[in-house]
């Protein structure tokens, strides 16, 4: 039990997202999680007015499967499964979210003053997130899927528009974290 309710390793977590990427290839199937968007609306009859929405979305039903999976998965793992974490930061680090006026999480994943209660964070903070949602719906459409399905699946069916995708992620990943956040923090 104590397996369970600690950080598994990295390469048994990469061994177990290595053999349901093997089954959904074996199946025919197309793993990522953005294309449920689409899925939820054709669900509502919106592609009676919009093209794009009508197509069979029951055909796509086990990847609703597999995000209302994850979503019970985490708050299962979260609440009944979770042993108390120390996350060690690199100084370094701890030092230019200083910088910005970040205080260290503390043994957290993440810093309060980022990702604390909703009701405390100030209009700053919710109209980034809100922002930024936007720009990552709008990017992953873009880019015909997101991180999980091009860095997992795309990838893993050795597809170039997938590589071309995750290089692009990184890169605008390292733009993010060097560039804007300071100015934003």
């Amino acid at each position: 039990m104590n397996f369970i309710c600690q950080t598994w390793p990295w390469y048994f977590s990469g061994f177990c997202i290595g053999i349901v990427m093997l089954l959904i290839i074996y199946f025919g199937k197309a793993f990522g999680l953005s294309s449920n968007l689409r899925s939820l609306c054709a669900m509502t009859g919106v592609g009676k007015k919009v093209s794009f929405f009508d197509f069979d979305w029951k055909s796509n039903r086990w990847n609703l499967y597999i995000v209302f999976g994850s979503m019970l998965g985490g708050y299962f793992a979260v609440h009944f499964l979770s042993a108390p974490t120390n996350v060690s930061i690199n100084p370094k680090t701890i030092a230019q979210l200083a910088q910005l006026g970040i205080d260290a999480p503390n043994g957290k994943l993440l810093p309060d003053a980022l990702f604390g209660n909703i009701d405390r964070l100030s209009p700053k903070i919710i109209s980034i997130l809100v922002i930024g949602g936007l720009l990552i719906g709008f990017g992953s459409r873009y880019a015909g899927g997101c991180t999980s399905g091009h860095a997992i699946s795309g990838l893993s069916n050795l597809q170039v528009p997938s590589l071309k995708a995750v290089i692009g992620f990184f890169v605008g990943g390292l733009i993010m974290v060097h560039f804007i956040f300071p100015l934003l923090f």
